[in-house]
């Protein structure tokens, strides 16, 4: 199986220090609906793992992220693609959960469902905590510089951290290299 994971905010989507917080505020990212599509298309499964903690802060509530994904499958399928699991973590960060990256728990979740091992696969996130979970359970840490991503690489990152400009870069390499 290829398996490739995916950060939602900024990475799938326009990311908002200020959350996203409806269906009208949940936009995709220039060719990032595309790029998932292609990939799918080409036999990879594209499922996702996104801090949520907008739940908890009582900003929007279950069925409001649960459009969002269902917005996000519609898109997809539009193009003849589709996306797999979604794990999110609802919880805030003083909560102390085992899924809130950079803790593992969502990867580890993507893994069961799957049944496969995650060591070596892509992991593809925006912010340093997206990084820190793809390596805790050896999955390959990739950045995007889109969302978050700039600031992130502004920072500095270790060595074997593969860095694209956005998502349709990432499928790109992908497609033609596996």
């Amino acid at each position: 199986m290829k398996l490739l994971i995916l950060d939602r905010d900024g990475v799938i989507n326009e990311d908002s220090d200020a959350y996203i917080k409806s269906l009208a505020e949940w936009h995709p990212l220039p060719g990032a609906i595309e790029a998932i599509a292609q990939l799918s298309k080409a036999g990879w499964t594209v499922a996702v793992a996104t801090n949520q903690s907008g739940i908890a802060r009582g900003y929007y509530d279950l069925a409001t992220l649960h459009a969002m994904h269902s917005r996000l499958r519609e898109l997809v399928a539009g193009e003849g693609g589709e996306v797999g699991v979604i794990e999110y973590c609802p919880h805030g960060p003083d909560h102390g959960c085992e899924c809130r990256k950079p803790g593992p728990g969502m990867l580890k979740a993507i893994a069961r469902y799957y049944d496969v091992p995650l060591e070596g696969v892509w992991f593809v996130g925006d912010s340093p905590s997206d990084l820190e979970a793809a390596r805790a359970v050896d999955c390959q840490a990739v950045l995007v510089k889109t969302g978050k991503g700039q600031r992130t690489l502004a920072k500095g990152l270790p060595a074997d951290v593969l860095v694209f400009d956005d998502l349709a870069a990432v499928a790109a390499t992908l497609i033609h290299t596996h």
